[in-house]
């Protein structure tokens, strides 16, 4: 059996958690599975204790949606599933019906590339209770993932500032889904290219490479490596130098540099993998203006992240292409985002909606009631002044924010945009993907503005009547 087509099948609706599935059995059983409800994904803590988040992944959950279905098998499957006591845990009943369920939800998403905050609905979801029930799993996995890995490229981009950043990650990532999406999320976070050739195919993502260590090794001398790649391969010669000893590499790097002159081909760069990277990149650019060769780049790899570039700038390293890899695309510093989705609002037909909150001892896990939008206002000088949640279903919002951090800001007169825009209406697409260059350039104009943002004076917290609801709502609940 291809295993590998079965898990990627067009069909992706067993990719949840099976309570997913128990649930939307009980909501069918007692008759609720076509209540209106009204979920939202959320994360709760900036990413890498930064200031921001960048959501990614919007793309994917739009094609998982589009061919969200119960196809014969997977129905088969579900029916073999078995109780504790031996009996089967779905009726022919309930399985039929998964089969005929067509998609039928609206969504409302933040575009990819943009900016958000802790609390922010970054994506709605409306419909059906049951069919907003089973997809949760699917849109947490790619959500989540994505919006931790674009938000890391983010910051490794920002820390080599006008410098090139390469994802070099595809041999560490987390199988094969975790390195096509890391690659398509580090993009759009701000990497300029990647390693990932499937990517680039798929996506549309500018690849580059030359060669490895194995090259060098597999001649008898490291001069001679080069000489044999720059024959195979003139437009493209990066040397990695570093095999054996660095500076006799860079040395002969340059000799070979010096024949494809004479070919009117040019040396792209060397690269360093090891050792002292500020140190040997100095005595690398002296050597190579030395030489003549000024115009030669270098490259660098060796576990970099953000923290690494930064330390190595502060040297003074000569370095202006970096290959990041492990530390990206598994975000080691942060495993997971540990986003959320949470109910918020319900309602029977013919009846108004009835507004949900999960509760918490721990006051960050409180949710939000309300059908939400997030309004983001914006400065004269077209700054962010900023943002504000806000429930659609109650009407018209005050323009008052009561920030998170307990201060009351007037926001109204303003001008503004709602950043959840229509995706999905009625179970079919209404949005149009930018390509994915267009993404990126959005990911770094948004970074370049809020760069520019005090965010000690910065608001972001809920319009003042959903503030007031959602107290009103608390006591309610723990009174009752």
């Amino acid at each position: 059996m291809n295993t590998l087509a079965q898990r990627y099948k067009t069909s992706l609706s067993l990719l949840t958690d099976l309570y997913q599935l128990t649930m939307a059995y009980g909501y069918w059983r007692t008759g609720r599975h076509n209540e209106e409800a009204v979920f939202h994904w959320f994360y709760r803590r900036n990413p890498f204790k930064g200031k921001w988040g960048i959501v990614c992944g919007l793309q994917d959950v739009i094609e998982y949606l589009e061919n969200f279905r119960f196809t014969p098998d997977d129905v088969h499957y579900l029916g073999s599933l078995k109780g504790a006591d031996g009996q089967h845990l779905f009726d022919e009943g309930f399985l039929n019906y998964l089969q005929r369920m067509e998609f039928s939800c609206d969504i409302d998403a933040v575009p990819e590339g943009t900016v958000v905050f802790p609390h922010e609905p970054l994506i709605r979801v409306k419909g059906p209770l049951i069919q907003a029930q089973l997809i949760e799993t699917a849109l947490l996995n790619i959500m989540n993932f994505q919006t931790l890995i674009a938000s890391k490229a983010s910051r490794i981009t920002r820390a080599a500032g006008k410098d090139i950043v390469l994802e070099f990650g595809l041999r560490r990532a987390q199988g094969i889904d975790g390195g096509l999406s890391a690659s398509r999320a580090a993009y759009i976070g701000g990497c300029h290219a990647t390693s990932n050739v499937l990517a680039g195919r798929l996506y549309g993502i500018p690849v580059k490479g030359t060669h490895a260590h194995s090259w060098v090794m597999g001649f008898d001398q490291e001069k001679e490596a080069f000489e044999a790649y720059a024959k195979a391969m003139p437009n493209n010669c990066i040397f990695l130098v570093d095999t054996y000893d660095t500076i006799e590499g860079v040395k002969n790097a340059i000799e070979v540099g010096r024949e494809l002159r004479k070919q009117g081909q040019r040396l792209l760069g060397i690269r360093l993998d090891s050792g002292d990277l500020a140190e040997l990149s100095k005595q690398a650019r002296q050597l190579l203006d030395d030489a003549g060769f000024e115009q030669t780049q270098i490259v660098a790899s060796d576990s970099l992240d953000e923290y690494k570039i930064a330390q190595l700038k502060a040297k003074g390293a000569k370095i202006t292409v970096w290959g990041v890899g492990t530390r990206l695309v598994t975000a080691n510093e942060q495993p997971a985002l540990g986003g959320v989705y949470k109910l918020a609002a319900i309602r029977k037909p013919n009846e108004d909606w009835a507004y949900k909150v999960k509760l918490s001892e721990n006051p960050i896990k409180v949710s939000n009631p309300g059908v939400l939008q997030v309004r983001r206002y914006y400065m004269s000088n077209n700054l962010p002044f900023g943002d504000m949640i806000w429930n659609e279903a109650a009407g018209k919002p005050s323009g008052e924010i009561k920030s998170f951090d307990g201060r009351e800001v007037v926001a109204s007169g303003r001008s503004y945009q709602e950043l959840l825009k229509p995706i999905f209406r009625a179970g079919k697409s209404v949005y149009k993907s930018p390509h994915i260059r267009d993404i990126r350039a959005k990911t770094l104009e948004q970074v370049r503005l809020f760069s520019q943002v005090n965010f000690e004076y910065y608001p972001i917290g809920l319009e003042k009547g959903l503030h007031h609801a959602k107290k009103e709502l608390i006591n309610k609940i723990r009174q009752s």
